[in-house]
């Protein structure tokens, strides 16, 4: 009986692929993204970037590298040699300020100092990957509008990145007026790689990251950009897709109250490497309420005051393995299958969400009629890729809904290091 109903559950709360309407969610999508370009009312920020895809990189260029991202601070040099080949070094990695705990906008600016004064001697360009949403000037300096994946540095927001790293560089001795520093949204700097790594055949190109957080990034046509002023070509749209207000159900409602800002980052509340863990602890405890497990998982789940995304991605990958946490606390059969068809449903809507997110941009994009021309997506993120099923349920989406509903063709890649590729890019291209 358990069993049996479970479906029910799932799609009752729309939890389920099934219980999302493709279609229905497609047109909220693309309606939010032209209310975001006009400066309308709309969840999606669509923020302008001033930032193009075109233009050329100088064999022996150097780009000194910031890369603030969810989880990590990354920081190196990237030097262009042989017809535009990065080369990286002095790579260093700490905790992103804030992550832990909350910052103030001294210590935020200190750390990253700290980490690239040794690396001013060899350039005076700066490219800065900051992956939350910042609005973008047109002399590419960046203004955080606030922070997501539970980072706390409140103080920075509404600051200059680059002007502020520049001042703390200036009061520890440095000589600062050749500096220049070019603030990128990682999904920027994902498109940039690919425009560099891709340039055969592409008709135009998708910079998607689904790890800690989840964002995408596309070309518009600058045209459609009516909240600047007019300007032609066309120009790298950071959508800050996260953001979308997703109508989902009643546990995805009461979800959100327990995170930090719960009108905020509801599409990536359900769907990215932060959440998904959490989200599927919360589900669990709702369905353990509803009377589908047993007593004796009801009490060993007791003692498990949250769950990873790591976690839950461990038990689709090996239900048996007892030495995971989930596996472990099971020893009814009815148990196991009711916790897989949770889990397994949760990532299987994500990817659902992940493909309509894409179609939409891919759409707005005009190209990828043409299959032998596709629309390349840059697709970064541990998340994405090591989390059971969710990169081969999202292709499989994608086929049926962009390519056999739609008629436009995509080509999905990996490329190594590209938040810190596209920064240096950018460095490059200001």
């Amino acid at each position: 009986m358990r069993k049996s109903c479970i479906d029910t559950f799932l799609d009752e709360n729309k939890l389920s692929a099934g219980s999302i309407d493709e279609d229905e969610f497609l047109s909220f999508f693309l309606s939010e993204m032209k209310g975001g370009l006009e400066g309308g009312k709309s969840s999606l920020m669509m923020i302008p970037t001033y930032q193009g895809i075109d233009g050329k990189i100088g064999d022996g260029a150097r780009v000194i590298v910031l890369d603030l991202g969810g989880t990590n601070f990354r920081s190196c040099l990237v030097t262009f040699k042989d017809g535009g080949k990065p080369l990286i070094s002095n790579f260093k990695k700490v905790p992103m300020p804030g992550s832990g705990k909350e910052i103030d906008k001294k210590g935020f600016y200190s750390t990253l100092a700290d980490n690239i004064e040794s690396l001013l001697d060899y350039s005076d360009s700066i490219g800065l990957c900051f992956s939350y949403a910042a609005t973008i000037l047109e002399n590419h300096d960046g203004v955080p509008m606030e922070f997501s994946k539970e980072v706390k540095a409140p103080e920075v927001v509404g600051t200059h990145l680059g002007a502020s790293l520049i001042d703390e560089l200036g009061k520890r001795g440095h000589l600062t007026k050749d500096i220049t520093v070019s603030v990128v949204n990682d999904t920027v700097a994902t498109l940039l790689a690919a425009k560099a790594e891709c340039p055969e055949n592409a008709s135009s190109y998708i910079g998607f990251i689904l790890g800690t957080g989840t964002n995408t990034a596309y070309l518009e046509d600058s045209g459609n950009i009516r909240k600047i002023s007019p300007r032609s070509g066309k120009m790298i749209i950071n959508v800050e897709s996260g953001c979308l207000d997703a109508p989902l159900g009643a546990l995805d409602r009461a979800f959100w109250k327990t995170t930090q800002d719960e009108s905020a980052h509801r599409l990536e509340k359900a769907i990215s490497g932060a959440y998904l863990g959490p989200l599927s602890h919360f589900v669990i405890k709702s369905a353990i309420d509803d009377g589908f497990f047993s007593k004796s998982f009801r009490e060993k789940f007791s003692s498990l005051d949250s769950l990873s995304t790591t976690e839950m991605s461990h038990y689709l990958e090996m239900p048996l393995n007892q030495n995971y946490i989930l596996p472990s606390i099971i020893d009814d059969e009815d148990d196991a299958y009711i916790l897989y068809r949770i889990l397994d449903s949760i990532i299987d809507r994500a990817s659902k969400l992940t493909a309509v997110n894409l179609t939409a941009s891919i759409l707005k994009t005009g190209y990828g009629e043409n299959p032998r021309y596709p629309v390349v997506i840059n697709a970064d993120g541990t998340t994405f890729y090591k989390t059971k099923n969710l990169d081969v349920y999202t292709k499989s989406y994608l086929w049926n809904l962009l390519e056999k509903k739609h008629g436009r063709y995509f080509k999905m890649v990996n490329i190594d290091n590209s938040p810190v590729l596209g920064a240096a890019i950018a460095g490059c291209l200001r």
